[in-house]
């Protein structure tokens, strides 16, 4: 169902408490900061953190005991390898950019989340989430959210809520609307049934209907006191435009189509993979088509067979669940990469197809990537936290495909050259996405600027 902040809008109109209409007006304040073709972004939280070495920078002549058991292959890029782990994605090496070179120092995944959430190293409770700042600064103009967020966080590795489930000090007018509470609420569950636009018990459609006879009434005796013209301004005029586009995305066709994944064909549906993650691409990909702005997106990525849950941070592989860092278990590289790597090819394909992904910026990140060293976990091997170096992908949105940014040293452990920060990562995808970093946040237009970093220019 429609968080409470978000969608009660027609459900309390009686009383004057326009919750969703009070959402809209503050997008509707904000487009006016935006580009005149503002783009969007799918932003994947590889939760847990990706090994690096196994992955994006692997290190072939590293001794035993660092570089794993995964062969490098060769991408379509020269001189550019990824682990073997991930073929898909190497043949389409021309379409994004990898950087080798992010770093901080936190190895606490829960900090190092809220961090990468706010894009700061200091982030405050009530900074707010990367997510939140860009749909407050470019909001959807179509009858959809401007902010989904596909699969909860869970487990003692979860972010406080309030960093990205509230909007933070943006309020929650910014806040996502959240898909996935439990980790069987997704796409891939049989029987599953998006209840985004259910109504309370006691507020069924007829009485929706009644009550948004009644605000149009009222709306039209308003509109005929020039009294009231001259007390409330240009925005109570608008009010009823914001009444209706409340009114379209809770009764109307386009948001309810775009959650409706049943729609897609069933070729479609297995090409992005039948698993949490491929579906919840997918429906990541139905929303940006649909004009929803951001859509975050945790990649959970299933169970084995046979396998009970236990936790959504699928990349957290000390080898502490029973399943070894180079397993095909649910906590292992090979079971979750290959997964990943089918997926998001897909996506990649599915958006250049669409002619979706010169507007639509792809972040593929963890919070941290994992320590060289191979380590003996409570019941299997494993790498632990190293926030040190690690590594993330961007596609889409005038990102250069077919670059390496930065470089680590001969064991991953450490930047050698062209250190990331998060500030100046979240700056560069700002810039992607057609907003300007130091854009201020704040009512009073001089403070809290969306981001403090630099864009990374090379990458455009």
């Amino acid at each position: 169902m429609l968080q409470a902040g978000q969608i009660g809008a027609l459900g309390a109109a009686a009383t004057g408490s326009l919750h969703l209409t009070d959402l809209l007006a503050a997008e509707q304040q904000t487009a006016l900061n935006g580009s005149l073709s503002p783009k969007s972004c799918i932003f994947i939280y590889q939760y847990g953190g990706l090994s690096q070495l196994d992955s994006w920078d692997p290190k072939p002549s590293a001794p035993d005991g660092i570089r794993g058991p995964y062969a490098p292959i060769s991408t379509r890029t020269p001189g550019f390898q990824v682990g073997e782990l991930m073929p898909r994605l190497a043949e389409l090496s021309d379409r994004y950019c990898v950087i080798r070179s992010l770093s901080h120092s936190v190895p606490v995944h829960n900090v190092a989340n809220e961090m990468l959430l706010a894009g700061r190293v200091d982030p405050r409770k009530d900074s707010p989430s990367f997510g939140s700042m860009v749909t407050r600064l470019h909001p959807s103009e179509a009858s959809v959210p401007s902010h989904v967020w596909l699969q909860k966080f869970g487990g003692g590795a979860a972010p406080a809520e309030t960093s990205y489930l509230t909007g933070g000090s943006l309020g929650l007018s910014h806040a996502p609307l959240l898909v996935g509470e439990r980790h069987d609420d997704n796409p891939a569950t049989p029987g599953f049934r998006s209840r985004v636009f259910e109504s309370t018990d006691d507020t069924t459609d007829d009485r929706l209907h009644v009550r948004r006879q009644l605000l149009q009434a009222i709306n039209r005796n308003a509109a005929s006191t020039h009294d009231n013209e001259l007390r409330f301004g240009p925005p109570a005029r608008s009010l009823s435009g914001l009444q209706e586009k409340a009114w379209d995305l809770l009764q109307g066709p386009t948001a309810r189509r775009a959650f409706d994944i049943e729609l897609e064909s069933t070729a479609t549906r297995d090409r992005y993979g039948r698993h949490p993650f491929g579906q919840n691409l997918l429906m990541a990909r139905r929303l940006i088509e649909a004009g929803v702005r951001l859509v975050n997106v945790v990649a959970w990525m299933g169970l084995a067979p046979g396998e009970k849950f236990a936790s959504v941070e699928t990349w957290d592989m000390h080898g502490n669940a029973g399943v070894g860092i180079f397993d095909n278990g649910w906590n292992g590289l090979g079971w979750a990469l290959p997964r990943c790597d089918a997926s998001v090819a897909t996506l990649l394909e599915d958006l250049q197809d669409r002619g979706l992904l010169d507007s639509t910026l792809i972040v593929l990140v963890g919070e941290f990537g994992r320590t060289p060293k191979i380590s003996k976990g409570a019941s299997a091997i494993g790498r632990d936290h190293w926030p040190h170096c690690y590594s993330a992908m961007l596609a889409g949105a005038g990102i250069r495909g077919g670059t390496v940014y930065g470089a680590s040293d001969s064991t991953a452990a450490w930047v050698q050259n062209h250190p990331v920060s998060l500030e100046n990562f979240t700056a560069t995808l700002f810039h992607a996405l057609g907003i300007d970093p130091a854009t201020r946040l704040s009512p009073d237009g001089f403070t809290m600027p969306a981001s403090t970093g630099q864009p990374l220019l090379e990458l455009f």
